[in-house]
């Protein structure tokens, strides 16, 4: 069965079908997009992310692009690198998990007030699984922020993905979201000048 209704199953297809966690089980301590891409994120988050509340990380790694003065009561990151995330200096709790394996996450229902995942939704083999959990875990009215570029690990990226550009990829991504159940679903570009390209796309859940 396709993850996305009206697209074949073969649409969720990577070059390297070998499980993901073996693909990062090296920590990679770079980022992946540009000093103005990361700032853009930054900039984005700020404006969109609620102080003083639970928030979680998808699919992240030593570096959260959460702004330096973002007061949070509790930061979980998750990831597929267990030295990456324990060293990222925001997280207050992590965990290890193939999300196109096991799509349900070891969180409890109405726990988190938001949650982010930056440049990493074309990895998703089960997109609209992740997402309608990530419904039961965040509270009513919360945003799941998504954000990426052009670059990604083509071997690694599902085949969907690489056969579209940016707006197309927004596209894509909302018909994740909504396929989800998530409401007030909304895209914009927030690429700087002279920077890599950024791409967002944020759903709320049902208040």
């Amino acid at each position: 069965m396709s993850p996305l209704p009206g697209l074949p199953a073969r649409a969720f297809d990577k070059a390297d079908s070998s499980p993901d966690r073996l693909f990062y089980q090296q920590p990679r301590f770079v980022t992946h997009i540009d000093d103005g891409a990361n700032t853009a994120v930054t900039q984005l988050y700020r404006e969109t992310l609620p102080l003083d509340s639970d928030l979680f990380d998808v699919m992240s790694s030593w570096v959260s692009h959460y702004p330096s003065e973002l007061v949070a009561k509790t930061v979980t990151g998750h990831g597929l690198n267990a030295e990456e995330l324990g060293a990222n200096p925001i997280f207050t709790d992590w965990f290890v998990q193939d999300l196109n394996e096991t799509p349900m996450l070891p969180l409890e229902a109405g726990s988190r007030d938001a949650a982010t995942i930056c440049v990493s939704v074309q990895y998703l083999q089960r997109p609209v699984d992740v997402f309608r959990d990530l419904v039961r875990v965040l509270r009513p009215g919360s945003p799941l922020i998504i954000t990426f570029s052009n670059r990604c690990f083509p071997t690694k990226a599902v085949r969907i993905w690489q056969s579209l550009e940016g707006p197309d990829q927004q596209r894509l991504v909302a018909a994740y979201l909504d396929a989800a159940g998530f409401a007030d679903v909304r895209a914009a570009e927030h690429t700087p000048p002279s920077s890599d390209p950024i791409w967002a796309v944020i759903g709320r859940t049902v208040t």
